[in-house]
């Protein structure tokens, strides 16, 4: 019983993370599911018994992304009106979600095989405002490698606009232009040139496939409806022209291409957004290893540097970090929402909070 108490917690967790970022249904529902959850179903059988570590795994959304692909495919309408936000009684949403899960049984349990793969565009708006940062240290050409790519959502970061803060970046007319809510001062504007955008993933999607894309959209909460559009709108830029996104190991891909030779004026920035938290031990400590040692060789022509974007989840919002070399010293710049509705930058980050020795954060240190 102990595991499955710690696995309806991970529910209680997701619900405080979908409270505070503008998801008060889906707080709702995650409330109901930690409650209420039973074992009548195969699928809550094997969410009771997970045998991971639910919320590194992140087994409330892959549950959730396959309640919501039932629904946007008009298949339950006890799911629809929960949906909807008509169901407000947790012992209501869990009746209704229980007898949804017997019914659905078949398609649901394939939803739990793997972790969500969005790579949701509005994060851009966060790695941005990072490589921001990097290009004010070392200039505007920058070549970026992406790990976690997932379905290459953030490689057409330099085919999108943004306005962060008053800070213009990007082409002009862009589909996509990424306004995210700004709190503090505005990044410094300085030109950046994307010159090369690369990216992996161990298990890589293709958005222009149709099915793909409609398990990407189901992945988006509903009660962000701006979301859908921004996501539509990036599939879309990907028929039009392809991103540069490859099937590989993390740290095989990260090492070769630190390996390769680099352009004089031009810094290689390591970027990621929500993945640290799925790789296995031994490739975070591999990637570490690779950047320490690519940043020892580092010089003030040929820079490099690392900008992350994931979770502090004691406080259910994501840290902007940057890491450059020469120099070498992690900086926090900003906290923003989880899918990039707004930044907080500078002091208004509340920096001071974001350092606390947190086991996910320590995982990220080099």
């Amino acid at each position: 019983m102990a595991g499955e108490e710690n696995n309806r917690a991970a529910f209680r967790i997701q619900e405080f993370y979908c409270q505070k970022n503008g998801a008060p249904m889906y707080a709702r529902l995650c409330a109901a599911i930690a409650e209420g959850l039973s074992r009548e179903s195969e699928v809550g059988r094997r969410v009771l018994d997970w045998p991971g570590e639910p919320t590194r795994d992140a087994l409330p959304l892959r549950f959730i992304g396959g309640l919501h692909a039932l629904v946007r495919a008009g298949k339950d309408s006890g799911l629809a009106a929960i949906f909807r936000g008509e169901a407000t009684v947790p012992a209501a949403i869990a009746a209704d979600l229980n007898a949804a899960l017997v019914a659905h049984d078949a398609e649901l349990l394939p939803w739990l095989d793997g972790p969500p793969q969005t790579n949701e565009p509005g994060r851009s708006g966060s790695l941005m405002t990072g490589l921001l940062e990097v290009a004010r240290r070392f200039g505007p050409k920058i070549e970026l490698l992406e790990i976690g790519s997932s379905a290459g959502l953030n490689l057409l970061i330099d085919r999108y606009a943004f306005d962060l803060g008053g800070t213009k970046a990007g082409p002009a007319g862009s589909p996509v232009t990424l306004t995210p809510a700004w709190t503090g001062p505005a990044p410094e504007q300085v030109p950046v040139d994307i010159v090369s955008v690369r990216g992996c993933d161990i298990q890589p999607l293709d958005a222009t496939d149709p099915a793909v894309a409609t398990r990407l959209l189901a992945y988006v909460w509903p009660e962000m409806p701006v979301r859908f559009g921004r996501m539509e709108a990036a599939i879309a830029m990907q028929r039009e022209k392809a991103v540069d996104l490859v099937q590989s190991d993390a740290a095989d891909w990260v090492e070769a291409r630190l390996a390769e030779p680099q352009a004089a004026g031009v810094t290689r920035v390591l970027m990621h957004s929500v993945v640290w938290q799925y790789l296995p031990e031994d490739t975070a400590n591999r990637i570490r290893a690779a950047m320490a040692a690519a940043g020892a060789a580092a010089t003030a022509e040929r820079p490099l540097a690392w900008v992350m974007v994931e979770p502090n989840r004691a406080f259910a919002e994501h840290v902007i970090r940057v890491r450059s070399w020469p120099g070498g010293e992690w900086t926090v710049l900003a906290t923003a929402h989880a899918h990039g509705a707004w930044i907080k930058y500078g002091a208004a980050a509340e920096a001071d909070r974001v350092n606390i020795n947190l086991p996910e954060m320590a995982k990220v240190e080099v």
